[in-house]
C-alpha cells in the first residue's frame, strides 16, 4: 500500500469542516424530516417520538450517503486516507499477538505488516496529536527496524497488502 505524506494543518482544517458540516446537516435533516413525518402522519395528542427517531435515522442514512459520494474528492483525500488506515489498524490489532509471534520467528510477512502498522500508527498519532502513546509506537518501530536490519532484510511499509493478514486468522 502506498503511504502518503499529509499536511497536518490541511488535514485538521478539512476534518473540522467535515465534522461541523456533518453535525449541522444531521441536525437540519433530522429536524426537517421529523417535522415532515409528524405533519404527514402524526396525530394530535399522541407522542411523536417514533417519527422524530425515524427522522434521525433517515438523516443519518442521508449523511452517510453524502459522505460516501464525496469520499474520493480532492477535499477528502487526507481524511479518507486516514480513515482507511485506521480501518486497517483495527484489522491488524485484532491479529497483533499472532503477528508479533510470527515476527519473532523471522517471518517476512509479519515484519512487513508490523513495519506498516507502526509507521502508519505513528503518522496517525502525529496527525491526531496523540502524544501519550507515540513514544511507545516509536520504540516498537525501532525494535522492528533493528530486527529487519539484523536479518539483512529489505522491508518497507509499501510492501504491505491487506491480503497478508489472511495468514494470521
Amino acid at each position: 500500500m502506498q503511504l502518503i505524506n499529509i499536511d497536518k494543518k490541511r488535514y485538521r482544517q478539512h476534518l473540522n469542516i467535515v465534522i461541523v458540516g456533518f453535525i449541522i446537516t444531521l441536525l437540519a435533516l433530522s429536524l426537517g424530516i421529523g417535522q415532515l413525518l409528524i405533519a404527514g402522519f402524526g396525530l394530535v395528542g399522541q407522542s411523536n417520538f417514533k417519527y422524530n427517531l425515524l427522522g434521525v435515522v433517515l438523516a443519518l442514512l442521508g449523511c452517510a450517503a453524502i459522505l460516501h459520494t464525496v469520499k474520493k474528492t480532492i477535499f477528502f483525500t487526507e481524511i479518507y486516507y486516514v480513515w482507511q488506515i485506521k480501518q486497517i489498524h483495527n484489522s491488524i490489532y485484532r491479529k497483533l499477538k499472532k503477528i508479533k509471534i510470527a515476527a519473532d520467528n523471522n517471518e517476512e510477512q509479519a515484519l512487513i505488516i508490523l513495519t506498516f502498522y507502526y509507521q502508519t500508527l505513528q503518522q496517525v498519532y502525529q496527525l491526531d496529536d496523540n502524544t501519550l502513546t507515540i513514544n511507545t509506537v516509536k520504540k516498537e518501530l525501532l525494535k522492528i527496524e533493528e530486527l529487519i536490519a539484523n536479518k539483512n532484510l529489505t522491508i518497507c511499509a509499501e510492501q504491505f497488502e491487506i491480503k497478508l493478514l489472511t495468514s494470521y486468522s
